[in-house]
């Protein structure tokens, strides 16, 4: 039976770009970076989770490049790693409470738009 969602992709322009910000600005870490056809198949983990990101944009699907992350990354603090993610330099709007939570967008250099989130 199925176990866990292993990884989600991030469609992406410039994968050299992007894996820079998703290691050194987000913390992420290289599971796997081969060639890949005309691309590379660059795969990482997020310390301490199970699911890992995918930077790759598949053939014909390149529109969805700069569009909304339809997912979620959470976060035990948001405030706090609101200031950790400002200060490496990330495009990231201050906090928003909300009855169920505390969220937060950011972007990545492709446009991407993404939610962080807590409990």
């Amino acid at each position: 039976m199925i176990k866990q969602l292993k990884f989600v992709s991030i469609p992406t322009r410039d994968q050299d770009q992007a894996l820079t910000f998703w290691t050194e600005k987000m913390g992420f870490n290289v599971a796997t970076d081969q060639p890949m056809g005309t691309q590379r198949w660059i795969e990482l983990s997020i310390p301490g989770a199970q699911t890992g990101i995918v930077l790759f944009t598949p053939e014909g699907q390149e529109d969805r490049i700069g569009t909304f992350f339809n997912g979620s990354f959470q976060c035990d603090d948001v405030d706090y790693t609101y200031r950790q993610l400002s200060e490496r330099g990330v495009d990231i709007a201050p906090p928003e409470k909300q009855p169920w939570g505390t969220f937060c967008r950011f972007r990545d250099p492709d446009g991407n738009s993404f939610i962080l989130s807590s409990r």
